[in-house]
């Protein structure tokens, strides 16, 4: 049975011990009932993780040993930027979630002209809050120790100047004319663009087309913004080495 693993952010307290953050020894107590003398898996996101144990559990607080540190990764070949259109709050935290469990290396979500969702100033800064702790739960889940860095924009052209400059970008969309289905796996990064529910504007398409995006889809059928960029990326990593049988 494998160990309950919590991201902590803390690369000291990881090598030296100490006492963990609330909400991990939270959760680590009162929902896994873990007990003392009990391990556990730490890891900071930067890399590599830490198997420490439990040494005192003493009300809300709970101080763990020195961990012992193992550089073992478990990150996908493939280097791939979700840009997904700002959509319903349940939609967006399930497709972060998968998206993680899928490999992605980074997630963008852009707030487009036909999102039924606005995010400004407070409610901006709540969402990304809870954002980075379902990214931090899915890599604890699905066992990655490097977080996938996570970005909010604006609007849709505020993206354009921070994409990597080699790689594939891939528009998914369902009435476009896909042009290079067979092609093979360019230098750099694949770059998925998603629209929210209702999918990308006219004008938001022509802007992708002139940033050098070209149209995918998966089949004749329409995908839920939920379903399509998971599909594409499960689709690209058993195309490219992230799959085994």
């Amino acid at each position: 049975m494998s160990l309950p693993r919590f991201y902590c952010p803390d690369r000291i307290l990881l090598v030296q011990g100490g006492a963990l953050p609330r909400e991990v020894a939270h959760h680590a107590v009162r929902v896994l009932r873990m007990e003392e003398g009990e391990e556990l898996i730490l890891f900071d996101g930067q890399g590599g993780e830490f198997r420490t144990r439990i040494m005192t559990i003493e009300g809300p607080r709970l101080e763990v040993t020195a961990g012992v540190f193992d550089s073992v990764e478990r990150e996908s070949p493939l280097q791939t930027i979700l840009i997904q259109g700002l959509c319903a709050t349940e939609k967006m935290d399930w497709i972060f979630q998968k998206a993680v469990e899928l490999g992605v290396t980074a997630l963008w979500a852009v707030s487009m002209e036909r999102s039924v969702i606005r995010l400004k100033g407070e409610r901006e800064a709540r969402r990304l809050e809870h954002w980075h702790k379902v990214i931090h739960s899915a890599c604890a889940q699905c066992g990655r120790n490097r977080v996938p860095e996570l970005r909010f924009f604006g609007a849709l052209h505020d993206c354009w100047a921070k994409l990597p400059a080699l790689g594939l970008r891939l528009l998914l969309n369902p009435e476009g004319q896909p042009g290079r289905a067979d092609t093979a796996l360019p230098d750099g990064t694949v770059i998925l663009l998603v629209g929210p529910e209702g999918g990308l504007s006219a004008a938001e398409i022509g802007q992708a087309h002139q940033a050098g995006f070209v149209d995918g889809r998966i089949g004749p059928r329409i995908l839920r913004t939920e379903t399509a960029a998971l599909a594409v990326l499960a689709t690209l990593q058993s195309r490219y080495e992230d799959w085994t049988l």
